[in-house]
């Protein structure tokens, strides 16, 4: 046997025994409502804050809303989101097909129990993602069981085509729709090397055509921006008057300056939770190779670039190693006081709908450089009182306008101070709690026919949708496991 298949079936059996030894968390009970209260399932198919900025945007929502006397569950797959006390939480186990150290895993047999398994399978062997699709066919099922006691459905951006059955079951039914995931394939296409890997790509985000079907269907949207919602709108083919913006929060008691702590001279900080090309860290490495054969310096990243990925070789090709940190797995008040250790924060992206890492810098008082991709400068706000911004992609405006910051200590203060009254008066969590729970208000007190099931939500021999995956394995998935052998 070729020590190629040889290591392979080695590394399958390594991840079968794994799998034997995770343990499903228990379901916790959430909280009752205080009088007036409503009682919200919440759905996140990937909820750990450690993922991106939807778990985030979960676990501080869920905690302000219970604060405002609402009942909350939050029904979230692997891995696992981090929770307050007094919030619900109900595991939606998937088949973990990407986790760490064994992502795009082959499961044992055993792990296999019914046509969600199977689908999900089928579709990451054909180099698809099946998570937003699969996770909301077993919520779906979930909440089947449950109708009497929740009062509505938030989904935060699953857009999965279990949310058209949950209207047909008659659930009242909101979204929170980030920014629009077609500007992130429109960047990794532009940013992928050759032929096979545009169609790798292609096939990756294959899940969007369900969403924006989804999106369409879905009685009420809430966007973060303005800047998401125009292109929500445009590119999705939302309706407008179906979307509201409701800013996302931070928490301004723990993201705060920090006196105590000695800043770093040189020292750059920036936050990625994931190594696509969106997130602009390759211009970002460019710049702060420029800046290094003029000064000392110190780049730490929040994140981990994926090993071998664009930005490890980068790093390798610029001979950055000596002068990157990269930091991964701490929590938020380690978070805050790395901003406040560091002498200018950046953000680099190509794009954003919103960005928790602007706000969360700006909250500590730290000085801050990022681009106009997207929501940026409406986050931000006015270039040269409380940050400054550059356009996306250009190595040499971030590289000087981190050599301004660097050099200029008064207007390094100035823009502290403004991008910390800025966010105080702007974005907390509470007013995102608040605005949130105005939406859910609305939602319910619209017509019957709002929640009435959209067109195409029957399945396809003409009746009620009783069993879901049938209708999506109809729905262009069943040929993904012709590719099953080439793929797994």
């Amino acid at each position: 046997m070729p020590d190629s298949i040889r290591h392979r079936v080695a590394d399958v059996r390594r991840s079968w025994e794994r799998s034997r030894h995770i343990e499903i968390p228990p379901r916790v009970a959430p909280l009752p409502p205080r009088p007036g209260g409503l009682r919200i399932a919440y759905l996140v198919y990937r909820g750990n804050p450690r993922c991106g900025g939807q778990g985030v945007y979960t676990r501080h929502l869920a905690r302000e809303l219970v604060r405002l006397g609402h009942s909350v569950e939050v029904f979230a797959g692997q891995p696992w989101p981090v929770l307050d006390d007094g919030v619900g939480f109900t595991p939606v186990p998937s088949l973990d097909l990407y986790r760490d150290p064994d992502p795009f895993r082959v499961p044992h047999p055993r792990e296999l129990h019914d046509l969600v398994d199977l689908l999900e399978l089928a579709v990451m062997c054909s180099a698809g993602f099946p998570e937003p699709r699969t996770f909301s066919l077993r919520a779906r099922r979930l909440l089947g069981a449950r109708r009497a006691d929740f009062d509505l459905v938030h989904d935060n951006q699953c857009l999965g085509s279990g949310l058209l059955g949950m209207l047909s079951d008659g659930w009242p039914l909101l979204t929170t729709l980030h920014h629009p995931i077609t500007v992130d394939r429109q960047l990794a296409l532009s940013h992928a090397e050759g032929l096979r890997a545009r169609l790798a790509q292609r096939r990756w985000f294959g899940f969007l055509k369900m969403q924006i079907r989804v999106a369409r269907q879905l009685p009420r949207i809430v966007t973060v921006s303005q800047s998401s919602k125009h292109d929500i709108a445009e590119q999705m083919g939302v309706d407008p008057g179906r979307m509201t913006v409701v800013p996302v929060g931070v928490d301004h008691t723990v993201f705060r300056p920090r006196p105590e702590r000695a800043t770093v001279p040189g020292r750059i900080m920036v936050t990625s939770s994931s190594d696509v090309p969106m997130k602009g860290l390759v211009p970002l490495l460019e710049a702060v190779a420029k800046l290094r054969t003029e000064r000392q310096l110190q780049l730490v990243v929040i994140g981990r670039p994926t090993e071998g990925g664009r930005v490890a070789r980068t790093i390798d090709r610029l001979g950055l190693g000596p002068v990157v940190r990269c930091v991964s797995g701490i929590s938020d008040e380690e978070l805050a006081g790395l901003y406040a250790e560091s002498q200018v924060a950046v953000v680099p992206s190509l794009y954003e709908g919103f960005s928790l890492p602007a706000i969360e810098a700006m909250a500590c008082g730290v000085p801050l450089v990022a681009t106009t991709g997207g929501a940026l400068p409406e986050v931000v706000g006015t270039s040269g009182d409380t940050g400054l911004l550059v356009p996306p992609d250009d190595p040499e405006a971030l590289a000087g306008a981190l050599r301004t910051v660097l050099d200029d200590p008064d207007l390094a203060r100035r823009l502290g101070e403004g991008g910390r009254r800025r966010v105080l008066g702007r974005f907390t969590w509470e007013a995102t709690a608040r605005g949130t729970a105005e939406q859910y208000r609305e939602l319910l007190g619209s017509t019957p026919a709002r929640h009435a099931a959209a067109p195409g939500v029957a399945d396809v021999a003409g009746g009620d949708l009783v069993d879901p995956v049938a209708a999506d394995l109809v729905d262009g998935t069943a040929g993904a496991g012709r590719a099953r052998e080439a793929q797994c």
